[in-house]
């Protein structure tokens, strides 16, 4: 089962031409989920082979470069003959503002936008198998961070050992799989437990968009199979992520290390760092045990589960 993250836009509030403003697009196992939007992202849907097809839109807040790409977007969707509904999901108080963004250019999509505010703690979207949740963040505005949790899933099947029990090879195997109780060739009935491993976990994705540091982000990113994280600036311009309510890399790095995150993914980063933005990267790797990573433009992640090597 897939979980596929494409990063459309790792720039800050200004783009350069090799960074694009915030835009993250998910895919898990065919479903389509974008977080922020900023300017120009259906151009990187474009570019970098996600398609349009999104079900639900995930803004962390109503800055600029996080939102511009909303009236565009909406508007090719329009051209492209939609009829699906799309769900935009915002911190409170915000989708008023939201909705007069969507119509700031006089143009009334010709399918449903369900704008849906969700509060920290919440649950934006229950789907099969898995749930987004808000949770807050640090910056100078409304914002919020997201995370994607999938559930837990059934143990490892033991299939010499139901054989042994006498479970026939076939559908029974697939019900013991499922917690159902089966009988065996010779009348005994077989439990689940007896032939499935304890449950696995599923896969967490957390995406922070815009935030100071936060002890609350390095709980709810607990055990992040990828933590997507602000990391704007050096350690060099450290007052200048303060004054701005936005990290460093060495900032990032010490949360995902807290959260024992697997891997750390840097974005949001500063056009003064559009010549050589390594100083971020290696700054994060020495606060950092996990993975570091510093995706550029149209770079795809593929998460793995957290048992893939055994």
């Amino acid at each position: 089962m897939s979980l596929r993250v494409t990063f459309l836009g790792t720039g800050g509030a200004v783009p350069t031409t090799e960074r694009a403003p915030s835009a993250l697009f998910v895919n898990r196992e065919g479903d389509r989920l974008l977080f922020d939007c900023g300017e120009g992202t259906q151009r990187g849907m474009m570019q970098h082979g996600t398609g349009f097809g999104i079900d639900h839109l995930f803004v962390s807040h109503l800055h600029g470069d996080h939102v511009l790409g909303i009236p565009g977007l909406v508007q090719t969707l329009g051209f492209n003959d939609r009829a699906a509904p799309l769900t935009i999901h915002c911190p409170p108080g915000t989708a008023g503002d939201l909705h007069d963004l969507v119509h700031a250019v006089g143009h009334d999509p010709a399918f449903r936008i369900q704008i849906d505010e969700v509060a920290p703690g919440e649950v934006a979207l229950d789907a099969d198998g898995y749930e987004v949740r808000a949770f807050e963040t640090a910056h100078r505005t409304k914002s919020q961070g997201y995370v994607l949790e999938e559930d837990d899933r059934p143990g490892r099947f033991d299939r010499p050992r139901a054989e042994e029990l006498g479970v026939p090879v076939g559908p029974k195997f697939g019900r013991l799989h499922a917690g159902e109780s089966v009988e065996a060739e010779d009348g005994s009935v077989v439990e689940p437990d007896q032939v499935v491993g304890p449950p696995r976990p599923g896969r967490k994705f957390v995406y922070t968009a815009d935030t100071r540091p936060r002890e609350e982000t390095a709980a709810v990113a607990a055990d992040a199979d990828l933590l997507v994280h602000d990391a704007t600036f050096s350690d060099a311009m450290a007052d200048r992520a303060r004054d701005t309510a936005h990290s460093t890399g060495r900032e990032a790095g010490s949360i995902a290390e807290r959260a024992d995150a697997k891997r750390l993914a840097l974005v949001h980063i500063s056009s003064r760092y559009a010549a050589d933005a390594s100083p971020i990267r290696r700054e994060a790797r020495e606060a950092f045990s996990g993975e570091c990573l510093l995706p550029d433009d149209g770079d795809l992640i593929e998460v793995p589960f957290p048992d893939a090597d055994e």
